[in-house]
């Protein structure tokens, strides 16, 4: 079976040569167990979503962590929270054990690492592919197609396809994660909450008004959110402001981890049908955004992602900082260059007083120019 390498793994290898314990959470389905067991081939595998792995794992831990003296990969190890303080104390004794973690629920796992292994872990968070994964596998599709498949390993690899992946997707995720962390009793409120929040794409969040449409308080909204956001479906991109005395949008944008997702929850059911759809512009910049996460989060860096918007609608799609250094990002869907583009760009020195290094405008077209103060670029070519 032929691996498509992914872009963490640099930062894992790298991260192994000075911890103990190695862990990677993200959404389900996002390839973290064919990550690990590929770049660890050599380790133990565990799943504790094996029913009798699991009370071994919980009847007798110490003999269940010392079933060999090197490596050992636990997979969804968030199913035995008890483990943690036991590989805390092995790690301690003999630093040269190595473990590497992974699950599903980022919840579950980050409230007991920090407490059981601060220190001892490398914590890594695998989204979906990124289009630089997959850019020889996707370099014929149209921009519609890639939006429309997402970028979830099964998609990528041809072992799955939209219609069948996505509806069993929502339905497990419902299932398995939303009942267990919230003990949701309406199921059927909570889908029309995914789908309200998938109609808002790149839009500033609104708690209120969400209750209003679902039927819900406001504290509900908030909380279904947290939990979308630690499982990894939504990603909220907080806004820039270095000028307290001006009035600026306090709140984040709503952005999706995958448009394929974010496609169907938007009961768009076929690419010609996104080509005319009006949200497709937000599906693109949706797009660029998670494209831009997973680039940092691949580095095992922290997003440092923003936006800009203040109460005269000066908005900037998409603010980088990066060593240092902020970017600034003009995110438009259109094939076709218009100056307009440029606009905001232009005067970005009288909305913020950090400077601005780089300035660049990203679209669906084919002309670029990488010289100027402006640069124009494809998509495509974000991070060569």
């Amino acid at each position: 079976m032929k691996i498509i390498e992914r872009e963490i793994s640099r930062a894992i290898y790298k991260a192994i040569e000075y911890y103990s314990v190695i862990c990677v959470t993200g959404p389900r389905q996002s390839g973290k167990s064919t990550l690990i067991k590929h770049m660890f081939n050599d380790y133990a595998v565990f799943s504790l979503e094996d029913l009798d792995v699991r009370n071994y794992a919980e009847n007798d831990p110490i003999g269940f962590l010392n079933q060999t003296g090197t490596g050992i990969i636990l997979d969804e190890v968030q199913r035995v929270p008890s483990l943690f303080s036991y590989i805390q104390g092995i790690v301690d004794n003999n630093p040269k054990r190595k473990f590497i973690l992974s699950g599903s629920s980022n919840f579950q796992m980050m409230k007991t690492i920090t407490q059981s292994l601060a220190g001892r872990v490398a914590l890594f968070e695998l989204l979906p592919m990124s289009y630089s994964e997959v850019a020889n596998i996707y370099k014929d599709m149209s921009l519609d197609e890639i939006l429309f498949n997402g970028l979830y390993p099964a998609i990528c690899a041809k072992k799955n396809i939209p219609d069948m992946l996505y509806p069993f997707y929502v339905k497990t995720y419902l299932e398995k994660d939303v009942r267990d962390l919230l003990q949701v009793k309406g199921i059927m409120q909570f889908n029309n909450f995914l789908k309200l929040c998938a109609g808002r794409i790149g839009s500033v969040f609104n708690a209120s008004q969400l209750a209003n449409e679902v039927g819900v308080t406001s504290n509900t909204i908030t909380s279904w959110l947290s939990i979308l956001q630690t499982s990894y479906i939504v990603y909220l991109l907080p806004p820039y402001y270095d000028n307290f005395g001006k009035r600026l949008i306090k709140s984040p944008k709503l952005y999706f981890c995958d448009t394929g997702l974010a496609c169907y929850l938007l009961n768009i059911e076929s690419i010609s049908q996104l080509s005319r759809d009006k949200l497709k512009g937000s599906l693109f910049e949706n797009f660029v955004v998670s494209e831009f996460i997973k680039h940092r989060l691949n580095q095992g860096k922290e997003p440092r992602l923003y936006f800009y918007r203040d109460s005269n609608q000066n908005e900037i799609d998409l603010l980088s900082l990066e060593e240092g250094e902020l970017s600034a990002f003009e995110i438009k869907s259109s094939m076709t260059y218009n100056s307009v583009f440029e606009k905001t760009l232009k005067k970005t020195a009288s909305l913020i007083k950090q400077p601005i290094s780089h300035k660049t405008v990203i679209y669906a077209g084919n002309m670029e120019n990488t010289v100027s103060n402006i640069k124009l670029i494809n998509y495509r070519h974000l991070f060569q």
